[in-house]
């Protein structure tokens, strides 16, 4: 018989996979499109390093936001904090890319690179746990985002993941079709 744990990390793993499969290819112009203007991206600020835009809350609506956007949402907003909230008992604010404090990736291939060691970080985390752990309370720091146990999380981190990959996907759609009606 399979855990709920193990089958949960095998949705976990096809998320991850398809969202790698979507971003092959990924050039350095179509990671920082922007389709529309006055959306969020990342942008170099006064001493050049590339941060991603944000305010909080969140204005309403919220602003449309690129592709390299939503691989550092996914990456430092979700798996990095989730990790740090609910397993190192840290409060987060708004963060770096992991290991660089402010720094986010420039290119394509980096920022793939950078979110394919997040997903693998917060599944070794997670993946440690059995079903009755899964069933324990991740701590208080988590419930700053209305998580409560380590299944919960898990649960969080998929429906993220998930969420945007299809919006990335669908970016990378545009951006193709936007090409070819150009040309």
């Amino acid at each position: 018989m399979t855990s709920f744990g193990e089958e949960l990390l095998a949705v976990y793993d096809n998320v991850h996979e398809r969202l790698l499969a979507r971003l092959d290819g990924l050039t350095d112009d179509e990671y920082l499109w922007e389709p529309v203007p006055g959306g969020w991206s990342l942008r170099p600020g006064d001493d050049g390093v590339l941060r991603a835009e944000k305010t909080e809350p969140d204005p309403v609506p919220a602003p449309f936001t690129s592709i390299a956007w939503r691989m550092w949402h996914i990456g430092v907003e979700c798996l990095d904090v989730y990790v740090k909230l609910a397993f190192d008992r840290v409060p987060v604010g708004v963060g770096g890319w992991p290991g660089e404090a402010a720094v986010r990736p420039g290119g394509g291939a980096e920022a793939i690179a950078a979110l394919d060691a997040e997903f693998a970080r917060f599944r070794s985390r997670i993946s440690g746990l059995d079903d009755a752990a899964l069933a324990r309370s991740c701590g208080p720091l988590a419930e700053e985002i209305h998580v409560f146990t380590y299944l919960g999380l898990m649960f969080r981190a998929i429906d993220e993941a998930t969420h945007h990959a299809a919006e990335i996907a669908l970016l990378r759609d545009l951006y193709r079709h936007r090409e070819v009606s150009a040309a």
